[in-house]
């Protein structure tokens, strides 16, 4: 059978790293369908990601030689058998069009996850949930149950086998200790063009200094707030005519293609970290 696998690397720059990987994948029957690299002059680090079908070799010799093959080079590498959707979390809370979006596109074959599970610390949405086959875990979180809440949505991330956890406008604080569990794996939607208006209510904070445009961040989630490596930006223009429910309600289409974005990019393994920042091979 012919399976199409995604191999992501980075690694210090160095002379012949995309010989060496073609080579590699030429030794073991891959067919290249899609390649990419980056040089990032300021770290020195290489970033490639490379689509190729094999029909030889199954996804668990390949890891095996590809460990081999990347001691050498000082490789960080993943390896991705793509006929297999990112197993995927969504956590929400009462504003559910990222949420309706994002399960759209899964049901319209345009996102290759797969929704395991929706987390929400309210009951708004479990009939949306229920309409398209999803368990829905209503878990409401306060001061008091904050810490065993949290250890019981990484039960259920943790038991559904998820890749992905997805925040879509889940207005919760992680702890710095969920934070630090979901690294890399865990990515939100702010209402925002960060770095600006960070925290609560950016709409209400972009309407006090009249700006002229809106955005919407999709970012990987740390412990430091609304300062994770971002994925994806855009922006829609406005007015001093506009008010804040109308910067609010304009502002949920840049949210959910943002979101989408991002979350496509993430699952179609485009996104490698670099420090602070991301290379996104779109």
């Amino acid at each position: 059978m012919n399976h199409t696998y995604v191999l992501t690397l980075s690694c210090p720059d160095r002379l012949g790293l995309v010989h060496a990987v073609s080579g590699f994948l030429l030794e073991h029957d891959g067919n290249i369908e899609e390649a990419a690299q980056y040089n990032d002059p300021a770290t020195g680090l290489f970033f490639m990601r490379v689509q190729f079908a094999c029909e030889r070799h199954d996804h668990a010799t390949l890891a095996a030689r590809l460990a081999t093959f990347a001691e050498p080079h000082a490789m960080r590498w993943s390896l991705h058998d793509l006929a297999r959707p990112m197993k995927t979390v969504i956590l929400v809370s009462q504003q559910g069009h990222c949420l309706n979006d994002l399960l759209f596109r899964v049901r319209s074959s345009l996102l290759p996850i797969e929704v395991a599970a929706i987390i929400s610390n309210h009951r708004d949405f479990y009939q949306l949930a229920a309409s398209y086959d999803i368990p829905f875990h209503h878990l409401p979180v306060t001061a008091a149950t904050k810490a065993q809440v949290e250890q019981r949505q990484l039960e259920i991330i943790e038991s559904a086998g998820a890749e992905l956890v997805v925040l879509a406008r889940y207005m919760q604080i992680l702890s710095n200790d969920l934070c630090g569990k979901l690294a890399g794996r865990a990515i939100n939607i702010h209402h925002s063009f960060l770095p600006s208006f960070k925290g609560a209510k950016p709409y209400h904070q972009a309407h006090q200094r009249g700006v002229k445009l809106i955005g919407a961040t999709a970012h990987y989630v740390t412990a430091d707030l609304d300062e994770g490596p971002i994925i994806e930006q855009d922006v829609a223009r406005v007015d001093h005519t506009h008010t804040v429910e109308d910067l609010t309600a304009r502002g949920r289409d840049t949210e959910s293609q943002v979101l989408a974005r991002a979350v496509k990019w993430h699952s179609e393994h485009r996104v490698l970290l670099n420090g602070h920042k991301t290379v996104v091979f779109r």
